[in-house]
Order: structure tokens, then C-alpha cells, then sequence
């Protein structure tokens, strides 16, 4: 029974053959970079979503038809925006996106500055 059940599994993988290394480096970093649009927090390499699976095969072809990294993620950010990508880029849309972390900080650190200060005068305006 485990026997049949791992012929299954491995008859359901995906076999991408490449005609050279460099093209299988490639594809293994570009289906790590951009995220499964599905599942939102894994990316395409590690999602067993049917979008991703068609992600795969078509990042496959581009990359079997001789095109760069650059041109697959020109396509896939031009078709999905940059939500595909994993790391979003510095730029006027996503402004938000990458300073509301440091603004959230400042402004948990300057609330904190404001209790402790409340406190100390209170401790020493009571003495």
C-alpha cells in the first residue's frame, strides 16, 4: 500500500527538463521570488495551487524560449503588479507599503516616552 501510494507522489511532481544548468537556476530563483497570488504568504515553488502550477509552466516556457529573469518578471509584474513580487520595490506607489513599519515604531517609542515621563514626574511630584 506504501509503495503504490508513493508512485502517487511522484507521479504527481512536476518534471521541468532544461537543456542547461543556468536555465534551471533560473527558473528554481524566479519561482522562489514571486509569490502565488492563491495563497499570498508561500511562493510559487511552494504552492500546490492550480494558478501557481500554471505560473510554473509558464515561467518554464519563457525560460525554455531563451528569455531573462527580467523580462519573466517585466511580464508577471506587468500582468499581476507588484504584488507578485516578493520584494516590492521602492517606489511612489508602495511608499506606504515600506515606511509605515519605521512610522508604527516611532510612534510606539514616542508613546512610550510620553508613560514614562508621566510616571516619573508623578514619582517625584508626589515626594
Amino acid at each position: 500500500m506504501l509503495l503504490l501510494y508513493s508512485l502517487t507522489l511522484v507521479a504527481a511532481t512536476e518534471q521541468y527538463p532544461f537543456v542547461s544548468a543556468a536555465q534551471r537556476t533560473d527558473f528554481n530563483q524566479l519561482t522562489h521570488e514571486l509569490r502565488c497570488l492563491v495563497c499570498q504568504n508561500q511562493d510559487l515553488a511552494d504552492s500546490n495551487a492550480p494558478l501557481a502550477v500554471d505560473l510554473r509552466a509558464e515561467i518554464y516556457q519563457m525560460i525554455k524560449r531563451g528569455e531573462s529573469k527580467q523580462s519573466v518578471i517585466n511580464y508577471m509584474t506587468a500582468r499581476y503588479g507588484d504584488f507578485v513580487l516578493y520584494k516590492t520595490p521602492l517606489k511612489s506607489t508602495t511608499y506606504v507599503l515600506w515606511l509605515s513599519p519605521f512610522a508604527m515604531l516611532l510612534l510606539a517609542f514616542s508613546v512610550l516616552i510620553v508613560i514614562v515621563r508621566r510616571r516619573y514626574q508623578r514619582m517625584n511630584g508626589d515626594s
